[in-house]
């Protein structure tokens, strides 16, 4: 049971951003939405100073303001900047030493602030929250962080063992949408913390409105559970080939390899071919190693002749293959763009060459002056194709996926007419 409003679970939005005036429009755009209490982000802070607290406090005097300063040392200190800027909670973190999270309680008391413990990269989270609770922080927030739920790391399991181990109000945080809110309130948060999904929307006010309704009958959400590969593919699905690479740090990208027609989308693991030039032997019998939703990736080397064609297409497409990415040439591209198989290549031409034999599958491979390894996610549309490193692939799509939400909030701003520069605030992040 809720012990801040049994009737009305509180949400709280993250404005993890980098300039106060972005801050403060998303602020009141996810208000109008519904959201409860205002956080001033660590990044926030630590771009624009008490100075960010101060405008949220001018600009919102009867909102519960949060400075999430996660404070490790002079917590007395610290916590007077944050009170006298204007902030309702002070967040420390649960792994500072004992003395400087007394120090923030005391101060808190002193400044009628309350403090939050923020258990991120905690070692024993539940115990560590039982030892805050006794040193009388106010709340408890149960967090993974953005770099945590990036590698698939979760709050809610940890938030269960919490619930049931203090009598102090429970916070979640990280990577909350309107399905994992519903389903914190109904194993007991008191507070949803949610950033990304609500301040990187397009449309703010109705995000934070789906998230209220969710928290405020979260009964009738239905949340489904899929596989980590199932959620990969998904998100792979929902991005493009440009946020993935924005993702990788502008790695991942083959070389001169393009589409062979455009509007479609690829995604699967790659099936990896071997081969000389225009031998296609080992292309074609790659297909009846392929599963369905694997990509068939082929380093052939040549320009000149094709090692791949429109019956070696239509046979993926009976085998329900996801595409084929050759570093070499195809023919048949009237054929293929018919069939509407997914093919990306270096160019095409009309010759082909002999089935010889030579070359092995399921090897690595590089394609596209990329290395590629059996299983390696394979993502193509008409930007391009990258490569994601299969022990990396869940947290690259979820990064990915952070990317495109940042993106469309650009577009969105850039549409109400501001200009690229503006929106990006250039002339303040320039190097000096």
């Amino acid at each position: 049971m809720s012990k801040v409003d049994p009737t009305k679970p509180i949400i709280q939005v993250a404005l993890d951003l980098l300039e106060t005036d972005r801050a403060i429009q998303i602020a009141k755009e996810s208000l109008e939405g519904g959201a409860d209490w205002l956080e001033a982000g660590t990044p926030l802070i630590k771009s624009e100073g008490m100075d960010v607290i101060r405008k949220l406090r001018d600009a919102f005097p009867e909102k519960t303001i949060i400075a999430d300063m996660k404070i490790t040392d002079t917590g007395a200190m610290e916590v007077e900047m944050g009170a006298k800027a204007g902030a309702d909670i002070i967040v420390v973190l649960a792994s500072a030493d004992d003395s400087t999270i007394l120090e923030s309680v005391r101060a808190a008391r002193k400044y009628g602030v309350k403090i939050m413990a923020d258990l991120i990269s905690a070692n024993d989270p539940v115990s560590r929250s039982m030892e805050v609770e006794k040193l009388g922080v106010d709340y408890i927030n149960v967090h993974a962080g953005i770099d945590q739920q990036m590698e698939g790391q979760d709050s809610l399991s940890i938030m269960k063992e919490v619930v049931r181990k203090v009598n102090i109000p429970v916070a979640i945080a990280g990577g909350l949408d309107a399905a994992s809110c519903a389903e914190a309130v109904n194993a007991g948060a008191d507070v949803v913390i949610v950033g990304g999904n609500i301040v990187r929307s397009s449309n703010v006010t109705a995000s934070a409105k789906a998230i209220r309704e969710s928290v405020d009958s979260p009964s009738t959400v239905q949340i489904t559970k899929i596989s980590k590969d199932e959620e990969i593919r998904a998100i792979l699905e929902s991005v493009s080939t440009s946020n993935i690479s924005d993702a990788m740090h502008r790695k991942g990208a083959m070389q001169d390899i393009f589409p062979m027609f455009e509007g479609e989308k690829m995604v699967g693991t790659a099936v990896t071919v071997q081969t000389f030039k225009g031998d296609w032997a080992k292309a074609v019998e790659a297909i009846d190693e392929a599963k369905q939703g694997d990509v068939i990736v082929i380093y052939n080397g040549s320009r000149h002749v094709a090692p791949w064609g429109g019956l070696a297409t239509l046979s993926c497409l009976n085998k329900g293959v996801a595409g084929v990415v050759i570093d070499g040439a195809v023919r048949d591209i009237d054929e293929i763009r018919k069939i509407g198989l997914p093919v990306f290549a270096t160019c095409h031409v009309p010759n082909a060459g002999e089935p010889k034999g030579f070359g092995e599958i399921n090897s690595e491979i590089v394609c596209g002056n990329q290395t590629v390894n059996p299983g390696d996610y394979i993502v193509g549309d008409d930007s391009g194709v990258v490569v994601i490193p299969k022990e990396r692939a869940y947290e690259i799509a979820r990064r990915a996926k952070e990317v495109e939400k940042t993106e469309q909030r650009l577009f969105e701003e850039i549409r109400r007419g501001a200009t690229l520069s503006e929106v990006m605030k250039l002339k303040k992040w320039e190097k000096h």
